[in-house]
């Protein structure tokens, strides 16, 4: 029994020494005293353990990349009020130059597309049967001035006898007649010798204002007259030039009110949006038209670069006021949706923040916001496509303006 007894005490201990060896930890947990031993056991038998290496901590999930943008200050400064409208460059005068008498024309005098001063020849017509009207008005005249050179001897003759009681008074007043007559004659001849003149002066055909002539309507040796339709050449008077447009039957207060204050400035644009030319106001038309509630208007510009011409589609824009003091941004800046405009903030952590604004004036490259924005504020103006409310935003710094 005693054997027994023994060899059971020896399993156990061999099992707890054995467990120990595979399990140290435990045998620290449950008897501090032990664990040292069953840690030695445990290297003695199994080798010391292997360092772990360090396992890669998981990544936490990244956010949306930051949108890239670029954007613009908002500024306070003097906002000229504009009226912007298409329009058309007109010649400030326009002539068709026609022949004035019958005949065949013999000489062309200009250069197609020359610029022409006033008198300038154009061109000459026949002038042969013009110089025989013109003679046969001298010779009538020459004629007539003797006739009457007589008549006035014979009255002289005349009232010397009816002093003399040699002749009667009423030869003498036939003769007073007959020279009065003779005189009346004269003075027709004047004037068909000075109609002739002028006639024979319509041969030569001479530039009525300066400009530009436009392309040849009419060839050496063809036959023109007074009642032709078709003329010769056109001429297009380029300095100043003007330009037509219009603006809106709810705008002719401000209109003329600028006008009574001076000829308000109106600068116009190609279609490219480049700058051509800024001139005045100088007509403003005397009705609306009730088809589309419009006014005309008319501008003036001097044009010495030529950068306008007629026929030329332009971009009007008519200052007819200042907003003193405005907040301005870039028009693009300014988005539309259905509850109204808006605009994006970027914010001092570069976040976007959507901003309801109010839009007083606005031209095609700023707009005046009275509410919504302060000065100094960033509004994005490009990448707006992809911002949504409190995204994060990368400004780029390499775009004009950022």
């Amino acid at each position: 029994m005693a054997l027994r007894s023994a060899i059971g005490a020896a399993i156990i201990v061999a099992g707890v020494i054995g467990y120990g060896a595979y399990a140290p930890d435990t045998i620290e947990k449950w008897a501090p005293q032990a664990g040292a031993i069953a840690f030695r056991l445990h290297d003695a038998v199994f080798g010391a353990p292997k360092p772990q290496t360090a396992q890669a901590q998981p990544q936490a999930p990244r956010g949306p990349a930051p949108v890239l943008v670029s954007v613009a200050t908002v500024k306070r400064a003097d906002f000229p009020i504009t009226l912007e409208s298409l329009g058309q460059a007109q010649a400030y005068n326009n002539v068709t130059v026609k022949a004035r008498v019958d005949g065949q024309i013999l000489k062309i005098g200009f250069t197609e597309g020359q610029d022409v001063k006033v008198g300038d020849m154009i061109a000459e017509i026949d002038p042969k049967p013009f110089v025989a009207t013109l003679d046969a008005a001298k010779a009538k005249k020459q004629q007539d001035k003797a006739n009457l050179d007589n008549a006035k001897l014979d009255q002289a003759r005349y009232a010397s006898l009816a002093k003399q009681s040699f002749a009667s008074q009423q030869q003498l007043d036939t003769q007073n007649a007959l020279v009065n007559t003779l005189v009346a004659t004269i003075a027709a001849d004047d004037a068909a010798i000075e109609g002739a003149q002028t006639q024979l002066d319509y041969t030569t055909i001479r530039a009525p204002i300066a400009g530009r002539v436009g392309l040849r309507l009419i060839d050496v040796g063809n036959m023109v007259s007074a009642a032709q339709q078709t003329g010769i050449v056109t001429i297009a008077q380029l300095e100043p030039i003007a330009a037509i447009f219009t603006a809106p039957e709810t705008q002719i207060g401000a209109v003329n009110a600028a006008m009574a204050a001076g000829a308000p400035a109106v600068t116009v644009k190609n279609g490219d949006g480049k700058t051509l030319a800024t001139g005045k106001l100088i007509v403003v038309d005397n009705q609306v038209d009730p088809a589309t509630a419009t006014v005309k208007l008319k501008a003036e510009f001097a044009n010495a670069d030529h950068a306008l011409w007629p026929g030329l589609a332009l971009t009007t824009s008519l200052t007819v006021g200042v907003d003193k003091g405005a907040l301005i941004v870039p028009a693009v800046a300014v988005q539309h949706a259905q509850k109204g405009l808006y605009v994006y903030v970027v914010d001092d952590t570069d976040h976007a923040q959507l901003h309801s604004v109010e839009v007083s004036e606005q031209t095609v490259d700023e707009a005046v916001i009275s509410k919504g924005v302060k000065e100094g504020d960033r509004v994005v103006t490009t990448g707006l496509f992809l911002m949504q409310p409190g995204a994060l935003v990368q400004i780029d710094a390499t775009a004009k303006g950022s």
